[in-house]
């Protein structure tokens, strides 16, 4: 397999063998040359819009304060301890998407988003653990991280912030552009900013299972299918009547345990969760859109490409997009399954499409979905 620059000197297979959800990893000039993709203008910029999660984190004579985004205004560049924290970078920046891309040797289902932390000298957001994988690779300046494993995870309380109220790091590291820190879920960690800073946070999904079993009995009411009326053509007087019979009880759960889910029932209950743009998320359908032959025939020279926003994952015979499924045949799978995997589909392939693959791509590029190249 082969070795990326970015997890230094092993590969995928050891990483995720020795490390993935184990222990910390420093990789010293993971990205060599590396440099900020954002001037701060443009990270304020995107903390005033709607659309973008953002948020203010300050610290000034021990006291922590947290505004969420949008923000209008942000502190002078000359005071020292605040942080600006902007998610989902990579749904407005191409070279953000190309960085977060890079991590694709693991699944697309786990993969979520890039964070950008701006922030001062001194600046952090205090110690802290996440629920989730996270790869910390510094942008601009330097950031000084304390980290440890520590089984305390107890947070003070009464503040804005999740805040450890016993951090004992047992390791420290001071990271230059380039450098990258991998975290496991649960790992103790604090960053601070040494002037300016700019830290690029790739995140992974780690949906929890109430949350998917809330969403997948959501999902199932659509599928249930219990005919019948209830009737108890054998009800006797009761001296009770404010007690359910148990007859009633009886014949009711025994309908209920008719309801059954299959392996196909949660694969495609994934896929389109999974799949499903945040709720922060807007396709603009085009207002002038190309006519259906001339998008043939330009797909067919330029080949498409999938929107930074949208979200494509496969799982046997079934594809999903942006919250949505279906069957495929085996004359499609292999077009659809390397534009989920590539992200794009050159123009042979779209010339050897069939005429219901066409039909989608053209569905999907009036919505905004997918892009010429």
């Amino acid at each position: 397999m082969k070795t990326l620059t970015l997890l230094g000197d092993i590969t995928p297979a050891q990483f995720l063998r020795d490390y993935w959800h184990k222990k910390p990893l420093l990789i010293r000039q993971a990205v060599p040359g590396f440099k900020a993709l954002f001037d701060f203008k443009a990270l304020a910029e995107l903390a005033t819009l709607d659309h973008v999660e953002s948020r203010l984190v300050s610290h000034a004579d021990g006291h922590w304060n947290m505004q969420q985004g949008p923000l209008t205004s942000l502190p002078s560049l000359k005071q020292k301890e605040w942080t600006l924290l902007v998610q989902g970078a990579n749904l407005h920046s191409a070279k953000a998407d190309a960085l977060l891309r890079q991590f694709r040797f693991l699944p697309d289902a786990r993969l979520d988003d890039l964070m950008v932390s701006f922030a001062t000298d001194g600046g952090g957001v205090g110690p802290h653990f996440d629920s989730y994988d996270v790869f910390l690779l510094q942008g601009q300046g330097k950031r000084h991280w304390r980290i440890g494993a520590q089984k305390d995870l107890s947070l003070i309380d009464g503040l804005p912030l999740k805040i450890l109220s016993n951090f004992t790091p047992d390791e420290e590291f001071t990271l230059e552009p380039g450098d990258m820190l991998y975290l496991p879920p649960h790992y103790a960690h604090d960053g601070v900013a040494i002037g300016d800073c700019q830290t690029y946070s790739i995140g992974f999904r780690s949906p929890s299972f109430q949350e998917l079993g809330e969403a997948f009995l959501q999902f199932m009411a659509d599928s249930i299918d219990l005919p019948g009326i209830y009737s108890d053509p054998d009800l006797k007087a009761s001296g009770k009547p404010a007690e359910i019979p148990r007859e009633m009880l009886s014949t009711i759960a025994e309908e209920l345990n008719k309801v059954r889910f299959t392996e196909e029932d949660v694969t495609i209950f994934l896929g389109e969760h999974l799949s499903e743009p945040k709720h922060n998320v807007f396709f603009t359908p085009l207002s002038k859109p190309l006519t259906v032959g001339r998008f043939a025939d330009a797909a067919q020279k330029k080949g498409v490409v999938l929107s930074r926003k949208t979200l494509m994952l496969y799982r046997g015979k079934n594809v999903f997009i942006n919250g949505e499924s279906f069957a495929i045949g085996k004359a499609d799978k292999a077009a659809l399954e390397t534009l989920a995997n590539e992200r794009a589909l050159d123009g042979a392939a779209v010339a050897m499409a069939s005429d219901d693959v066409m039909d989608a791509l053209y569905t999907w590029y009036q919505d905004g979905w997918i892009e010429l190249a």
